[in-house]
């Protein structure tokens, strides 16, 4: 959506609709200028509305950051979960496949979209309630696949949420938007390692209460 394209005038559209278009229009801006430098003003010239009726939907500009993170953190959740049910896959698979979309996702918008990383960052640290529903729902297709692994004799955990807390906690350091971006703290070990890490903690042991002996695959 280009900021010089003017959208048409909003009259008798539903609520959710117009909520959709002040969501989609403040995300726009938010890519592109920045979320500091974004005003409800702009956004609503940009749908040709009054500032007055922007705040109908929204009450400030901080409640129009939080439900576009929620929107954007929706879609992550989303192929998480997806990624947790899909077929023909180990619960192996599946959870390196889960980590590894979760770090591409950061990495990437925190590369090619710099402005919309911060305004997540914004969002990530001032909405601490926002922040949290994300971590319990992303934790929570975790924990269904390590429920899974258990179930096929793949994965050994007494408690399967708190495996999966532990495995969200492990790699915050590759997947947290507060800290991809600090270019001074650079992921040491490699994700693959700390990958590699988590899941020779959730191998079954052998009868002599020892761990397999060779490292778990992560392909």
């Amino acid at each position: 959506m280009s900021l010089d394209t003017p959208t048409p005038m909003l009259t008798e559209e539903s609520a959710p609709t117009t909520r959709c278009r002040i969501l989609a229009t403040a995300a726009a801006y938010f890519r592109e200028i920045g979320y500091q430098k974004t005003t409800v003003a702009d956004i609503a010239r940009t749908l040709k509305m009054s500032p007055a009726n922007v705040y109908r939907f929204f009450e400030s500009k901080k409640a129009i950051n939080e439900a576009v993170l929620e929107r954007l953190i929706g879609e992550i959740e989303a192929l998480v979960s997806e990624v947790a049910a899909r077929p023909g896959l180990g619960a192996t698979e599946r959870l390196v496949a889960a980590i590894d979309l979760l770090h591409r996702d950061c990495t990437r918008r925190y590369e090619e979209f710099p402005r919309l990383h911060e305004m997540v960052e914004a969002a990530m640290g001032e909405s601490w309630e926002v922040c949290r529903h994300h971590i319990a729902r992303v934790t929570a297709g975790f924990e269904r696949i390590v429920r899974d692994g258990v179930a096929r004799g793949e994965f050994e955990a007494a408690d399967p949420a708190e495996a999966a807390a532990c495995i969200h906690a492990g790699i915050a350091r590759y997947t947290h938007p507060l800290l991809v971006g600090q270019t001074a703290l650079q992921p040491v070990p490699s994700l693959e390692a700390m990958t590699a890490f988590l899941l020779r903690g959730l191998a079954p042991r052998g009868p002599s209460g020892a761990g397999p002996a060779q490292g778990a695959r992560l392909g």
